[in-house]
């Protein structure tokens, strides 16, 4: 496996661990449940969307180099997409979208989010794309 992908799962795994578990110790110390409002669900869909498109964007690093930036925007477009289609409706069902439920999608959105940009930079700044 090439270096820049084993660094970012590294990386990725690690950290959205850390995150996960200090989430749900705030949860715990405010005495709310661990496990509501699709936490896993908004965990692993973040995190399994933020490895496809990282891949996709790494192995088409060559063919789309001067568009990675936009392709990573998309990206980013199609994780609030699919927060629209499968964790959105359950969050609304009551009228509105609590702060709870709002956090629950969000802390592992903007972690990914941050991760990914730093990785995409790394790579666009890297010597094997810039030759």
């Amino acid at each position: 496996m090439n270096k820049y992908l084993s660094q970012f799962l590294l990386f990725l795994s690690v950290i959205i661990l850390v995150v996960f578990g200090l989430h749900l110790l705030v949860l715990n110390t405010n005495k709310l449940s661990l496990f509501d409002h699709k936490i896993i669900t908004s965990y692993v869909l973040n995190i399994v969307l933020a490895v496809s498109i990282y891949l996709f964007l790494y192995l088409n690093r060559i063919k789309y180099k001067a568009e990675l930036g936009f392709l990573y925007m998309a990206g980013s477009f199609l994780k609030l997409l699919f927060f629209g289609l499968f964790l959105y409706p359950s969050y609304h069902k009551d009228g509105s979208v609590s702060k709870l439920e709002f956090f629950t999608f969000f802390i592992p959105y903007v972690t990914c989010l941050v991760i990914e940009t730093y990785f995409l930079i790394k790579l666009l700044n890297s010597r094997e794309l810039n030759q």
